[in-house]
């Protein structure tokens, strides 16, 4: 019974698998096949075309981006062009009234560069906008108002190119020293502006000229300024000179001072293996003497602010109310003194006071102080002359400096004296000469 049932099952089965393979031939099961497998190459396909299209979208973005970021640089070229052209325009036109950009000293400072940048803007202006020079409005030419403004403004156009011109060679010639004499220069460039157009009252405004005088001073200012710059940088030189020559002094008297020291040590020794102990005793005063010596010597060379002030004059180059305050470091103050002395000058100068001090930097500077407002030169101040007499100094210094060992007033000058003696000889008898001959007419 069991068997048969499941023989049964097994042909329903066999059958019902028949039928299926025949409906699945009705429905042309090979072609399903092919369309999934088709299917799947379309949408490798579809993935491809989606991943060229994502390539290309990426592209395009990136070009839309070149081609904007190009666009852009294009438009800030042009933008910079166009500036530059109406520079370019704006330079010639400015050109015409003998304007030009040339180098002023005063570029170089980092203080006046900006004031100068404004004065030029500003003068630069007045030319653009025509009120760099005035002149009259009623003045015809061949009866023509009209041709009366064009001769107007050819005067105009050649006074203000004669004027730049002197402007500009004055500034670019302009040595320290000389502001005064350019300033002379253009005031004078402005009168021959003045006397050429008195026909139609033509001048340069005061506010342009004002500002060209400005251009100038400033250009002035930082010549002034160098110039002292240089000469603070070689007296500083001159002051580490002083310096070593002192130093050297100082190593140097050490050193015999040292020498002698042995010298003496060694002979009071042999004076004591002779026997001779009476010859020691002034032998042993000397080696006190150069060994306070030595003593001073370190003293002088570990001390930097020791050392003498000195007070000179020379009135034979500078007159007789004129002194030259100074500090030295060297052994004998006088070797200072005779340097100064040289051949820059025509006379040898007088000594009032060579002050030894151990605060000789502190005496000096205050001195300095004292007479600051008779000071000669007051941009460099290493240059030590004062408008004061040696009498005016001695009191100061007895007031700063304490214990004054000696000072003398007045100045020896000799060899001032002897020539003043020597032109009054010459004179008188030039003079007795000239009546001779007069007296035997």
């Amino acid at each position: 019974m069991f068997g048969s049932a499941a023989k049964r099952e097994n042909v329903e089965l066999k059958n019902r698998i028949a039928q299926l393979e025949q409906l699945l031939a009705n429905l042309g099961g090979g072609d399903i096949m092919r369309m999934q497998s088709y299917r799947m190459q379309l949408s490798q396909e579809l993935t491809q075309l989606e991943q060229t299209r994502q390539r290309a979208a990426q592209e395009f973005e990136q070009m839309r981006d070149t081609a904007i970021t190009r666009l852009e640089n294009l438009k800030s070229e042009i933008t910079q062009l166009d500036a530059e052209i109406i520079d370019a325009r704006d330079e010639l036109q400015l050109q015409d009234f003998g304007w030009f950009e040339f180098e002023n000293p005063a570029e170089a400072s980092v203080q006046l560069e900006q004031a100068l940048k404004d004065t030029r803007d500003r003068a630069r202006k007045l030319v653009r906008d025509g009120q760099a020079t005035t002149a009259t409005m009623a003045f015809t030419f061949n009866n023509s108002a009209r041709e009366g403004k064009n001769f107007i403004k050819r005067m105009s156009k050649l006074a203000l190119r004669s004027y730049n011109a002197e402007v500009e060679n004055a500034i670019v010639k302009l040595k320290a020293g000389s502001l005064e004499t350019a300033e002379k220069r253009l005031v004078k460039a402005k009168e021959q502006v003045e006397r050429m157009g008195t026909m139609i009252a033509l001048r340069i405004s005061n506010e342009y000229h004002a500002l060209r005088i400005r251009e100038l001073q400033l250009a002035a200012r930082h010549l002034e300024a160098k110039k002292a710059a240089k000469e603070a940088e070689r007296e500083e030189r001159a002051r580490l000179r002083e310096e070593k020559k002192a130093q050297a002094e100082l190593e140097a008297e050490r050193k015999r001072l040292e020498k002698e020291k042995s010298h003496y040590e060694n002979a009071i020794a042999k004076l004591r293996e002779s026997g001779r102990d009476d010859e020691i005793a002034d032998l042993e005063n000397k080696l006190v003497e150069i060994n306070k010596g030595i003593d001073n010597v370190d003293y002088r060379h570990g001390n930097i602010r020791a050392g003498y002030v000195y007070v000179i004059s020379n009135i034979g180059s500078f007159g007789g109310r004129m002194v030259k305050i100074g500090m030295t470091r060297r052994l004998d103050p006088m070797d200072r003194v005779r340097e100064l002395g040289d051949a820059s000058v025509p006379f040898n100068f007088d000594v009032h006071a060579l002050h030894f001090s151990d605060d000789a930097v502190g005496i000096e500077t205050a001195l300095h102080q004292r007479f600051a407002q008779a000071k000669v030169n007051r941009i460099n101040n290493r240059r030590e002359f004062f408008y004061v007499t040696p009498a005016e100094v001695k009191q100061a210094l007895l007031e700063i400096g304490g214990n004054v060992l000696e000072y003398r007033d007045d100045a020896e000058a000799e060899q001032f004296r002897l020539s003043q003696a020597i032109i009054a000889d010459e004179r008188n008898a030039a003079e007795a000469a000239h009546r001779d001959a007069v007296d035997h007419k």
